[in-house]
């Protein structure tokens, strides 16, 4: 393939740099043994996090080594936010997490071949270590001054809300596993997002003065951010997280099918795995022919069958389609159906009534004499199906999965009601 840093460039996944035209030399002579680390400060990944775990896969499959950190002790203290002190989460809580993350990093590098990953935790070189050690060993080579001066360190210091030592501590617990694993497998990179810059640098700067003939690189990826101005990897209803029980794998699919056309091409580059050619003629049909959303659609479901697997993926297209009435609704399981009309407005009532009612509950029209006036002009469906007559009613035997009706008006306009009583 092309040179890892090039492409690397090319994807826009390069925003800092220890040395870029060191690192090349790096992986020409390679291989490279390099990590990233992801804290269990939550059950699941997020797109955020996708982003790190990819580019690791990128540089694997360049020829080079990656270590998976999931960090069981910086996960008991946390990084810095800019805003406030983390709450600290129970031991137990943190190793629980530490399990669930790992199996979310597993599927998507490669644990075997000439290089393997390697999945290791910070607990393994921290919980026996006594705090005069840690002092005596490792503090020793932090300077105070350099520390107050990294960016996130910074903005709490000049804060109301302020930094705690426990807090102020993690760029040396950060800077202290590069360093171990510098020793331990001779890594001698280590990769993360650009926010993160100050605590990358630490580790290099650590290794400098515990290693002094030591060349060690760090590299940054830049935040992503949206062309509407809204942050990524945000929806209305919150996170999208990698964990299909916090977000199922059609809200997961939908998000990435509803990417502006403005950013579309920026996402193919840094999570798809499609060749440049690939991305290049789907950019060209975005110019020529953005309502075919043929980018989207293609970015959705590489991503999708990477993170749940290609029989979620199936399910997730056919609920797609069949909502818009391009296929069977009746032939979708409970749980993808379920999941599919959460991501519409609905309504949960007890008992059915007639559908002109029932459309202007759910806010598919503005009143009841709307509705009537869509069901006359051949605009309004229940499961797929045109209303004919004004006075239709629903019955049990019209529901999905027992309790589902499916609501359109025209071609696009989806709503559901959930009937709890039926």
């Amino acid at each position: 393939m092309t040179d890892i840093v090039d492409e690397l460039k090319w994807r826009g996944l390069i925003a800092l740099s220890t040395d870029e035209d060191a690192l090349r030399k790096a992986f020409a002579d390679g291989p490279v043994t390099f990590y990233c680390g992801f804290d269990p400060t939550a059950p699941s990944l997020h797109l955020g996090n996708l982003v790190q775990i990819l580019t690791m896969r990128r540089i694997q499959e360049a020829g080079n080594r990656p270590l998976a950190l999931v960090g069981g002790a910086t996960g008991l203290i946390g990084d810095p936010k800019p805003t406030a002190e983390r709450t600290l989460n129970a031991p137990e809580v943190v190793a629980g997490w530490v399990e669930r993350l790992r199996a979310q990093i597993e599927p998507l590098l490669h644990f075997d071949g000439p290089h393997a990953a390697v999945m290791v935790n910070n607990l393994d070189w921290t919980q026996g270590l006594s705090a005069i050690e840690f002092l005596r060993d490792i503090g020793k080579h932090f300077r105070v001054n350099k520390m107050i001066a990294k960016e996130a360190v910074a903005r709490r210091l000049n804060s109301d809300a302020g930094i705690s030592y426990t807090e102020f501590s993690y760029q040396i617990l950060q800077g202290m596993d590069f360093l171990e694993l510098y020793r331990r497998y001779g890594c001698s990179l280590q990769t993360g997002g650009s926010d993160q810059w100050g605590n990358l640098t630490s580790g290099t700067d650590l290794i400098h003065r515990v290693e002094q003939d030591a060349v060690v690189h760090a590299l940054g990826t830049p935040l992503i951010t949206k062309a509407d101005g809204t942050k990524f990897g945000k929806t209305e209803s919150g996170t999208v997280w990698l964990d299909p029980e916090m977000t199922t794998p059609y809200a997961f699919y939908q998000f990435w099918v509803n990417a502006d056309d403005r950013d579309v091409s920026k996402f193919l580059r840094i999570f798809s795995f499609k060749s440049r050619e690939e991305i290049e003629e789907l950019e060209r049909q975005t110019q020529e022919r953005p309502q075919a959303r043929e980018a989207q659609r293609a970015l959705a479901e590489e991503l999708t069958t990477l993170v749940h697997g290609a029989d979620q993926t199936a399910a997730v297209i056919a609920a797609s389609r069949a909502l818009f009435g391009q296929g069977e609704l009746s032939e979708l399981d409970g749980r993808t159906l379920a999941a599919a009309l959460s991501e519409v407005p609905h309504i949960q009532v007890c008992e059915l009534g007639p559908v002109v009612d029932l459309f202007a509950g759910v806010g598919l029209v503005a009143s009841k004499s709307a509705a009537r006036r869509t069901v006359k002009e051949g605009g309004a469906y229940v499961n797929n199906v045109k209303v004919v007559a004004e006075d239709a009613v629903p019955s049990s035997e019209d529901l999905l999965d027992g309790r589902w009706l499916v609501l359109r008006r025209g071609k696009k306009n989806l709503a559901a009601v959930e009937v709890t009583g039926a």
